[in-house]
């Protein structure tokens, strides 16, 4: 791994650089913003230990250059000068972490140490090919070969997939190996915003365009410019603002709200959606020629379901991930942990897989993740302590049952087939568990 030291005091940049070293690192120091730009210019660096004051100017200057070169490179501020809006800033930039002077060596080297254990699993799990996205069966496989023969092509591209399965992960990946990679990466979420506020996001505005309009706003089109525009659940796009956008794709030229001068940028759109555009065209809420404008190519990302085999790259990934946030040690995962995690329905696919093992991160004690599922069928079976006064094991059973009764009705609507499904019963068998504990659904009619 190679790490830059950019600090002006040479005793403690030499103390750096021996810590460094000891951890087996190759090292480039230097003492001032103009030696470190030179390093950069060199080399890419896995790590860089920033100082902020310096003879010729603040470190942060240095910092927002290695993000833009190479946001994967990670980055701890080490000063005995931060203020809140440079930290505030700092984690805005994406930097691991800052270090206040004097600071405490054994506290710098967990520090260090834990950063090594982000990059390495980086490198482990996310291929220089593909970056960010994780896994290695047929069904990924074959996602990266699509990525890898798309990305170089300056085409719209359409990413299909259900909630949760990384449709931005794939966009920024194709954003990452395209000619456009030191260029802005610009995302924005079509259903999370109302349709007038949406348009004016995309396209900007001037002063006095509306009520609230009190200077000139660049447009997250125009923020864009030479680098990719991620439109995230683009079918929840509202008609009207589907002609403008469809005529920008169309001329790459585009009015601002309240102007009447033209722009032309040169963006490369990726759109996504987990919506089935061509049901939507014949329902008559999504256009077909701009369906056709964004589809010049289609990439299908498959759901978990159909990947599972992926799951304990996924599951050790997050740990590791979620161990550096929380400061927590993880000595070993569960396979018991791992087998539940294989048989769950995981509708909310990555993202849903992702929550659980930060769950199980944050309430980690012993060392062991997921220790408290035995790993026989679906249900987490947690440390069960019996008091000396003994327990009413036929109230405990009596209130499990009923539960998962209720979870079943409540996931499906009332619907007793289908909650008789999801427990494995026959509608018989639940029908009869029902009325034992609700007996006025378990005769009312499915």
């Amino acid at each position: 791994m190679r790490v830059l030291v950019l600090e002006d005091e040479a005793s403690l940049r030499d103390i750096l650089a021996l810590i460094l070293e000891d951890f087996g690192y190759e090292v480039e120091e230097a003492g001032s913003l103009k030696e470190a730009r030179e390093k950069l210019n060199e080399e890419e660096f896995d790590l860089a230990l920033v100082d902020l004051r310096l003879p010729d100017g603040s470190g942060m200057e240095l910092v927002r250059e290695i993000k833009r070169r190479s946001p994967e490179t990670e980055v701890i501020i080490i000063t005995a000068y931060a203020s809140t809006e440079t930290v505030k800033e700092a984690f805005e930039l994406g930097v691991y972490d800052y270090v206040e002077k004097p600071f405490n060596i054994n506290d710098l080297k967990l520090l260090i140490r834990n950063v090594s254990d982000k990059i390495s699993l980086k490198k482990r799990y996310s291929s220089e090919e593909i970056p960010g996205f994780i896994g290695k069966s047929k069904a990924v496989e074959k996602l990266k070969e699509n990525i890898k023969k798309v990305a170089p092509y300056d085409v719209n591209v359409l990413i299909l997939g259900e909630s949760g399965t990384g449709k931005e992960v794939v966009a920024k990946a194709i954003h990452q190996l395209s000619g456009r990679k030191n260029k802005p990466f610009v995302a924005i979420n079509c259903a999370a915003l109302p349709p007038e506020l949406l348009e004016s996001e995309l396209f900007g505005y001037k002063k006095g365009a509306f009520t609230g309009a009190v200077a000139d706003k660049k447009g997250l089109i125009e923020k864009a410019d030479g680098g990719t525009l991620f439109l995230d659940e683009i079918g929840d796009m509202p008609l009207p603002l589907q002609a403008k956008l469809l005529r920008f794709l169309e001329t790459k030229r585009f009015i601002p709200l309240g102007s009447t001068a033209e722009k032309e940028v040169d963006v490369r759109v990726i759109a996504a959606t987990n919506k089935n555009l061509k049901e939507e065209i014949k329902k008559g809420n999504f256009r077909e020629d701009l369906y056709y404008r964004l589809a010049t190519i289609v990439i299908e990302i498959p759901p978990l379901r159909e990947r599972r085999e992926d799951i304990p790259l996924l599951v050790e990934y997050f740990a590791r991930e979620f161990a550096n946030k929380y400061g927590k040690e993880i000595k070993r995962i569960s396979s018991g942990f791992i087998n539940y995690l294989m048989e769950l329905p995981l509708e909310g696919n990555v993202r849903e897989l992702r929550n659980i093992v930060e769950r199980e991160v944050i309430l980690l004690e012993d060392g062991i993740l997921g220790a408290g599922y035995s790993g026989k069928g679906k249900l987490p079976v947690k440390e069960i302590v019996i008091p000396d006064e003994g327990v009413n094991l036929k109230e405990i059973l009596n209130r499990v049952e009923r539960e998962y009764i209720l979870a079943a009705l409540e996931k499906t609507g009332g619907v007793k087939t289908k909650a008789a499904q999801l427990l494995g019963l026959t509608l018989r068998e639940f029908r009869y568990r029902l009325s034992k504990h609700l007996p006025e659904k378990g005769e009312a009619e499915s």
